[in-house]
C-alpha cells in the first residue's frame, strides 16, 4: 500500500500549522520545510481549506491557519477524504475497471475489509498525537516569525 503525494503532503502542512499555533503560515515557508513545491502545496492548501481543515486568507498578507483543534482532527478521516477518490486497484474503479476475474474474484473483498482496517486504525489517531511530545518535529517544522 502506497499513500498519494497529496495525502503524504497534506499532513505535512497539518502538522507544519499545529507545530506553529497561533499563527498564519505561507505556502512558500511549507514548501520549504515540507521539501515540496509551492504549486503542489497551493493545491492541498487548497483541498484542506475547501475540506474544513484550514482557515485560508488570501491576499498580501493571507495564509492560512488550522481551523480545527488537532485533537479535533482525525488522521482516519484526513485520510479517507483525501484518498477517496483513488482506486486501490484496477477492480475498485468500477468505470476502468478490465480485470477479467474481477465478476469472481474474492481478493476484492479482502482488500476491502484491509482497507476498513487500515482507516479505523488511524480514526483513533489525531494531529496531536502527532505533534505532541514529538521535540524533532517541532524543531523541524518550526517556523521563524516573520520579520
Amino acid at each position: 500500500m502506497r499513500l498519494t503525494t497529496k495525502t503524504n503532503l497534506a499532513m505535512r502542512v497539518l502538522m507544519a500549522c499545529a507545530v506553529n499555533p497561533g499563527r498564519t503560515l505561507r505556502k512558500q515557508d511549507i514548501a520549504e520545510v515540507a521539501h515540496a513545491s509551492e504549486a503542489h502545496v497551493a493545491v492541498v492548501i487548497n483541498q484542506l481549506g475547501k475540506l474544513g481543515f484550514l482557515t485560508t486568507t488570501r491576499g498580501r498578507s493571507g495564509g492560512f491557519s488550522l481551523r480545527l483543534a488537532p485533537s479535533e482532527i482525525s488522521v482516519g478521516r484526513v485520510f479517507r477524504l483525501l484518498e477517496s477518490g483513488v482506486p486501490f486497484a484496477e477492480c475498485f474503479d468500477r468505470t476502468a475497471n478490465t480485470c477479467p476475474i474481477s465478476s469472481c474474484c474474492r481478493l476484492n473483498g479482502a482488500i476491502s475489509v484491509a482497507l476498513e482496517a487500515f482507516y479505523a486504525t488511524l480514526d483513533g489517531v489525531t494531529l496531536a498525537d502527532l505533534i505532541d511530545d514529538n521535540p524533532a518535529l517541532g524543531r523541524i517544522l518550526a517556523l521563524n516569525e516573520p520579520v
